[in-house]
């Protein structure tokens, strides 16, 4: 599987961007995708999954309740709304695809966000 996110820029703290990934390859429906973010200087991080259907998703305490996984598995993306932005989001996000929540073997580019205050 092929990954490739984008959507990502500047926005002000409080301020909203919506990051696609777009995947080839492989069926995309048989597999788990994520979202996962790392900022400078920090470890990378889990952010946000969905079930091969959208219909069970996991998000990390920081982002529960502003950010969103949405995925369709006939266009062969998966999306992550992101609301009320906080500078703390800062980070370069990757989309990711895996056999099982906790294993991930394909990794997208990273598009990088920045939330200025």
């Amino acid at each position: 599987v092929q990954l490739q996110a984008f959507g990502g820029g500047l926005v002000q703290a409080g301020g909203s961007l919506r990051l696609s990934c777009a995947a080839s390859g492989r069926t995309f429906s048989g597999y788990v995708m994520g979202w996962f973010r790392q900022a400078p200087g920090k470890e990378h991080e889990f952010v946000a999954a969905s079930s091969w259907n959208g219909g069970v998703t996991y998000y990390a305490g920081s982002v529960k309740g502003r950010f969103t996984i949405s995925r369709d598995n006939a266009k062969n993306t998966v999306d992550l709304q992101m609301n009320s932005l906080k500078p703390e989001d800062t980070a370069v996000y990757y989309c990711a695809a895996g056999s099982s929540w906790s294993r991930y073997h394909y990794w997208g580019q990273g598009t990088l966000v920045t939330v200025s205050s």
